[in-house]
């Protein structure tokens, strides 16, 4: 379904009880939601309720005039729960959006019960590396990056795989002005002073082959947040939802666990 929300048409899934708990998927840049697909088959999803979009400039949703600021991307999100009447949910949110979930507990912790931090970070890269980049796809185009974005996304064995090339050709189907719009946002954040002030349930995901959030920059967003917990998945890389997914649904299940949110039915 599509919802409007700051005068932009995001694509939405929304599956699973309405009654259920809920849990909020935010994807990286230059993918999509379909990159939670196979975490989704992983989970107790006849228990929980699931809401994947794709952000602004990505996937199906409209691209709006660039460059875009964190506080519209943040914006986008709490209009959209808000629109389908979300509270108390775990924001699940990788690499750009788990920036995007930082900033939405720290303007609407009535939407925020939890968060889980999938390889991000308070601050990812200087404003130089981001220009660079810019002038860079500017000039070439997105195929121009794609063999970097990959070799800093997987693990060298998994970079030859099919799997690899499919999300190799998502980052080459993203609209490049979303793309750009998406990267001048991530330049223009920091967000390590507001998030040392979040009081949360936290959970925060590392991949050991991970080239643009590596795990000690990853570990120092979560050490932010008191009695977070922090997993390194030692054979990922930037998208362990892709390279592991089963792992990564592990590890995201045991956390809405631990801090009661699930619902289990008895099959006796």
């Amino acid at each position: 379904m599509r919802v409007e929300v700051n005068g932009t048409q995001l694509n939405v899934r929304d599956t699973g009880p309405r009654d259920a708990p809920v849990v909020v998927f935010s994807h990286a840049l230059g993918v999509n939601l379909s990159v939670w697909d196979a975490v989704l088959a992983h989970l107790p999803t006849d228990t929980l309720r699931i809401i994947r979009y794709d952000m602004r400039g990505h996937g199906d949703s409209d691209v709006p005039r660039g460059p875009y600021s964190m506080g519209s991307l943040i914006s986008d999100a709490e209009q959209l729960l808000d629109a389908l009447d979300v509270r108390d949910c775990v924001f699940v949110g990788s690499s750009i959006g788990g920036m995007i979930a930082q900033g939405l507990a720290i303007k609407r912790l009535d939407q925020i019960r939890a968060l889980v931090l999938s390889n991000t970070a308070a601050k990812i890269g200087l404003p130089s590396v981001w220009d660079a980049r810019i002038a860079q796809i500017r000039a070439r185009g997105l195929e121009s990056i794609v063999v970097p974005t990959l070799e800093r996304w997987f693990a060298p064995d998994f970079r030859t795989t099919d799997e690899a090339t499919h999300w190799g050709n998502t980052v080459l189907d993203t609209d490049q002005a979303g793309y750009l719009g998406c990267c001048a946002a991530i330049s223009g954040t920091d967000f390590y002073t507001p998030t040392s002030g979040l009081r949360l349930a936290c959970l925060g995901i590392a991949g050991g082959h991970d080239g643009s959030t590596p795990p000690d920059l990853v570990r120092e967003t979560i050490n932010l947040i008191p009695g977070s917990r922090f997993e390194l998945m030692r054979k990922s890389g930037h998208l362990p939802c892709v390279d592991a997914p089963k792992d990564f649904a592990a590890l995201l299940s045991a956390f809405l666990t631990n801090i009661g949110h699930t619902v289990y039915h008895d099959t006796n």
